[in-house]
């Protein structure tokens, strides 16, 4: 089965401009750090990144291959099945993998279990997930509890919130369902530092905090 991975990014971000190719403190821009990780990935055959400007050219590391967006794509009304189809109408595989760089310390050996699972298990599609139990409310009202009679964490229901550094999925479930996750997904747990999601400036500061301070040293 041909694997095929691409990395969907856009240089004018409204929220962070310019985060995809923001740089550490040593230098290293934040897609070209999770370029690497991909690369290290051993199912997939093909990577891609998907952009509208080949400026992102010089963030690539060996393995990649530019792929030229349309512009349209880089707009608010640009949704992820628009950009997934897109690339799909261009690159033919049997299984995909999205990966999005805002999400940079989930490992190749997770990203690796996702393809696995999807290739060989039987699971139409897979994605990264923070496992989350913890007292939650919402207009002033608890969600998962009663508040009369408060439990353990551990004993709340188990809800996972999407890491969007890999979702796999296999071409005919895109085809059939318009959509990245599929009706019997498997959810790769990831945790600690791997759930970092860089969405505002200030995600930007912790994420170069950690890199540099835990990246960095588990790499020398």
């Amino acid at each position: 089965m041909k694997v095929v991975a691409f990395v969907p990014v856009k240089l004018n971000n409204e929220r962070a401009p310019g985060k995809n190719i923001k740089c550490f403190d040593d230098g290293t821009a934040l897609i070209t750090h999770f370029l690497k990780t991909i690369a290290k990935v051993p199912e997939i055959d093909e990577k891609f990144v998907f952009c509208s400007n080949e400026a992102i050219n010089k963030y690539l590391v060996p393995g990649f291959s530019f792929l030229r967006r349309p512009e349209s794509l880089d707009t608010k009304e640009a949704t992820p099945q628009d950009i997934i189809s897109t690339f799909m109408h261009n690159v033919e595989a049997d299984i995909y993998l999205v990966c999005h760089c805002t999400s940079p310390f989930v490992t190749a050996d997770h990203i690796s279990l996702c393809i696995k699972k999807v290739m060989n298990e039987g699971f139409d599609s897979a994605f990264t997930g923070e496992k989350i139990q913890r007292l939650m409310w919402s207009e002033g009202k608890p969600l998962n509890f009663d508040a009369a009679n408060v439990p353990r964490t551990q004993d709340l229901p188990i809800y996972y919130n999407e890491v969007s550094a890999a979702y796999v999925f296999k071409k005919e479930t895109f085809e059939k369902l318009h959509r990245r996750i599929g009706t019997n997904p498997y959810v790769c747990e990831v945790s600690g530092v791997e759930c970092i999601d860089i969405d505002y400036p200030e995600d930007f500061e912790i994420a170069n905090a950690i890199y540099m301070n835990i990246i960095k040293r588990k790499e020398g």
